[in-house]
């Protein structure tokens, strides 16, 4: 495996990270859901984003209202070949100080897999050519990937997830601060999972929120010590087979959870409290009032720094 790509620098300035926080939808302390509870503020929201298949990158912002509303707020043409990627982590996106910004994040393409970076100006169409460093080959074998990035001000930690489709294996690797991989483990037992979303990231575990194709939701808990030793806890039995992606966004002590059903281009969004095997609270927050054409969905997120995810 070869390198992550260029690490983006952390402590922005106050401005940027409030112009991020305004731009992605960050959720009040006031508004945040409480433990216990799924119920948010009208200021938790999601940012959706897609890769459709003339090669463009979309972002849509999807808030917590009941039933939930959705805003486009950017296309970004021309930032791959036709086609675009078939599956993809979370994006980063860095506003820049002349109003433009920084797009990065992980693509597969093919059979390889790409750490795809690229700038925009102040309409978020492209400036210059975008940058794409190949991780490999062998990646037409996997069905889900993402990428958990913790920071704070004395720690910083890289944990790549990829799952296989033929056995449902899960396979965990480490970068290192000059972007180099490092295998960190492998479990099996997970071929039943039709889609994962992570709810939450700490110094010392990551937590995944996955669906059957028997309906069931449970939460995948990894610690990031050796060895790899995944805790399954059902969160709900039946009901959930529908969605063939799921994508999670922070919430104070929970997330929101967007459930897309590929076959009917619908999508619903969940507020999921603080994940307690089956008494973790979950509301329907309703149908999404938008068709959602096929493409490759995945989340806008923060600069690691913010992005915050406490959903276990």
């Amino acid at each position: 495996m070869g390198g992550n790509g260029q690490r983006r620098l952390r402590g922005v300035s106050a401005v940027l990270s409030l112009i991020l926080l305004a731009g992605l939808g960050a959720t009040s302390a006031a508004g945040a859901a409480t433990e216990g509870s799924a119920t948010p503020a009208v200021a938790c929201s999601l940012s959706l984003g897609s890769g459709g298949a003339r090669g463009e990158h979309s972002r849509q912002e999807i808030r917590a209202t009941v039933p939930p509303s959705i805003t486009p707020t950017w296309t970004t043409e021309h930032v791959y070949t036709a086609g675009g990627p078939w599956m993809s982590s979370r994006f980063q996106y860095e506003p820049g100080p002349a109003g433009g910004g920084h797009a990065d994040g992980w693509v597969a393409v093919g059979d390889g897999l790409y750490r795809s970076q690229y700038n925009t100006d102040e309409n978020q169409q492209l400036v210059g050519r975008p940058i794409y460093r190949r991780v490999g080959g062998g990646w037409g074998m996997f069905r889900a990937f993402e990428e958990s990035q913790y920071v704070d001000a004395s720690f910083d930690r890289t944990n790549e997830y990829a799952l296989r489709n033929q056995d449902g294996t899960l396979f965990r690797w480490t970068v290192d601060a000059k972007g180099g991989w490092h295998k960190a483990g492998t479990a099996a037992g997970f071929s039943a999972v039709k889609a994962m979303a992570l709810i939450s990231k700490t110094r010392t575990y990551d937590t995944f929120l996955a669906n059957t194709h028997s309906g069931g939701l449970y939460t995948i808990h990894i610690p990031t010590k050796l060895p790899m030793k995944p805790v399954v806890k059902v969160v709900r039995k039946s009901t959930w087979q529908g969605f063939d992606t799921l994508i999670a966004q922070g919430c104070g002590n929970g997330v929101l959870l967007l459930g897309i059903n590929r076959d009917t281009e619908v999508a619903y969004l969940y507020a999921v409290g603080h994940a307690n095997g089956t008494a973790t609270p979950i509301q329907n927050r309703g149908k999404l009032p938008a068709t959602l054409t096929p493409s490759t969905y995945f989340r806008w997120g923060y600069i690691p720094d913010l992005d915050r995810f406490g959903g276990e």
